[in-house]
């Protein structure tokens, strides 16, 4: 087997990420590669969820809408997604609940409601019964399936064998899953959602204190820190607002703590005007920002890459900042770190900018391919030498002036949001606001040049087609993966601001047709490359919450208007 996926389908309160996270922990055990999708709808209890789970032998970040097993936990889940069903697809469903059109579709029923009954066992455990039916379905041996249940399952730890061994015996055998012979001997890659890739890649670069107040997607860096905070050190903090988090954030960086902090757009409007306090203040602050559907609340639970440019463009005034976009779990796990690093290094505010895409995914995470975050020592931020009298702004050569953090005997340190000269003193005089500017750009320059050793613009599949697909953020999967198979170029941006604009051309070096995916309306990094004489042949846009599929992708790249391109390329 290749490549296998399921769906998972019931309402809000089934425990229809918990059962994906189980069927993939399953083909983990076995040692398949992991990519796990999430759709679910901003309802506490009802609505339709399911996960989506593809297993497969090679490295992936993508799904399929074809699915080879459907396991339905109501009936809504048949209707809805018995079009991804192929000719030898299998369901396996509650049969309490779903009645199933046998002369259709191969599947067998599981008496849930009966199994539970009889053990006297709470309705969450309907999970447990399915996925043991599941398991004999595809031919996973009940020991794997008992081990993963001891190993992640330890409340009520018997109850849930007793309900997962009747489902397994209940069922009925339909292919057989076998451990990929190249993986043999090799353990399993840990599973973590991009958000827990995020957070471990800023407390790895040495987080000292994460503030946010809940959004959708970002709430889980919350949920994650504030779990994991006595194992870290970590001071975590839910404030009142957003407002309360920008400007508490800050603090804990003028106290000389490594801060970030997490949100999605809404909760960013309320952060900007403390943004462009860190900009005159040059205060270093990481703001996690995953991004979802707007305008306004929009559709809170689902995806969209629609901020790039509100991102590039917010708080008022012209100040330098980095931005990133990293499309993996192991991307999002080294770059945080970086992002984390280089706010430090330059004393400007970075953005770890991601979606719900790769917030809430599951993924395969390799820390090998992760790569490592360069010498702790290379990346620390200019101290005060301690000698003279401390100026908080002091000119350099390279616009990052000497830190020192209260108290210092005999110094004030000043943080000003107003135009100040080189010790922080508040004035209006046009020589020095000038030199102001002239110091943030000069800042911005020395960014720009750090991040020419880091490899912020990446080209896969067929480095000579003169086609290629351009992405970032979440796109790279499906587009690295729909790359390979069609023998095409792939780009991949990751740094947005500083723009890598010479390392991006040398990339497009001979390319004649290229194809912009994001998934936004307008086509943001489009009309962003264009601002560098950068120009795309054909935008594949999709803007209704839901990340491409590869035959999303496929679909419509094959169709795209011919007509339209040679006027493109005219």
């Amino acid at each position: 087997m290749e490549n296998f996926s399921t769906l998972i389908g019931g309402i809000a309160g089934d425990g229809i990420n918990e059962a994906g996270i189980t069927v993939s922990r399953l083909y983990s055990h076995l040692g398949y590669h992991i990519y796990m999708y999430y759709d679910y709808p901003s309802l506490i209890r009802g609505g339709h969820n399911f996960s989506l789970v593809r297993a497969s032998r090679q490295e992936i970040a993508a799904h399929t809408d074809r699915i080879d097993i459907l396991i339905a936990l109501n009936q809504e889940t048949v209707e809805k997604h018995k079009s991804r069903l192929k000719e030898k697809s299998f369901v396996i469903y509650d049969a309490d609940k779903v009645k199933l059109d046998d002369a259709k579709h191969k599947g067998c029923g599981l008496t849930i409601t009966s199994i539970l009954k009889e053990a006297e066992a709470p309705s969450v455990m309907k999970n447990s019964c399915i996925i043991g039916g599941y398991c004999k379905v595809v031919g996973i041996e009940w020991s794997v399936l008992e081990e993963i249940l001891k190993k992640h399952i330890p409340k009520k730890l018997e109850l849930n064998l007793q309900v997962a061994r009747q489902g397994y015996d209940q069922a009925e055998g339909f292919c057989r899953i076998d451990r990929p012979v190249d993986k043999q001997d090799q353990k399993p890659h840990p599973l973590i959602t991009g958000n827990q890739a995020v957070s471990l890649g800023l407390i790895k670069a040495g987080l000292g204190a994460y503030v946010a107040y809940p959004m959708t997607p970002s709430s889980s860096v919350l949920d994650f820190m504030a779990g994991n905070a006595g194992h870290f050190g970590l001071k975590v903090v839910h404030p009142e607002n957003e407002i309360a988090v920008m400007l508490m954030a800050q603090g804990f960086a003028y106290a000389g703590v490594k801060a970030a902090v997490g949100t999605s757009g809404g909760g960013f409007c309320l952060m900007t005007e403390g943004l462009s306090l860190a900009g005159m203040a040059e205060m270093p602050i990481v703001v996690v920002m995953s991004q979802r559907t707007g305008p306004s609340t929009g559709i809170p639970t689902y995806t969209a890459q629609g901020d790039l440019h509100f991102i590039l463009n917010a708080g008022q005034g012209e100040f330098p900042r980095f931005i990133v976009a990293p499309g993996d779990a192991e991307e999002a796990y080294y770059w945080s770190g970086v992002a984390l690093n280089l706010a430090w290094k330059f004393q400007v505010p970075s953005f770890i900018l991601v979606d719900k895409t790769i917030s809430e995914s599951l993924y395969s995470f390799n820390i090998d391919l992760a790569g490592e975050l360069k010498d702790q020592a290379a990346q620390a931020p200019l101290l005060w030498n301690g000698q003279q009298e401390y100026k908080r702004y002091h000119y350099t050569d390279t616009g990052v002036s000497p830190l020192a953090f209260p108290p210092q005997k005999g110094q004030v340190i000043k943080a000003n949001s107003y135009v100040h000269d080189e010790s922080g003193i508040t004035t209006e005089d046009a020589r020095i606001a000038r030199e102001v500017s002239n110091k943030f750009c000069q800042k911005g320059q020395s960014l720009a040049q750090d991040l020419e050793a880091y490899e912020t613009v990446k080209v896969f599949g067929d480095k000579n087609s003169k086609t290629a697909l351009i992405c970032w953020g979440s796109n790279k999967g499906v587009c690295l993966e729909l790359a390979l198979k069609l023998g095409l170029r792939m780009i991949q941006v990751l740094a947005i601001s500083p723009f890598p604009e010479k390392k991006l051309k040398s990339a497009l070096q001979e390319v004649e047709r290229l194809f912009c995916v994001e998934c936004n309306s307008t086509g943001q990094l489009a009309r962003l490359a264009g601002f560098y004489g950068i120009q795309t042949h054909g935008r594949i846009l999709k803007y209704d919450g839901r990340p491409f599929s590869l035959e999303d992708l496929e679909s419509e790249l094959e169709s795209y208007p011919e007509s339209e391109l040679e006027r493109a390329l005219a």
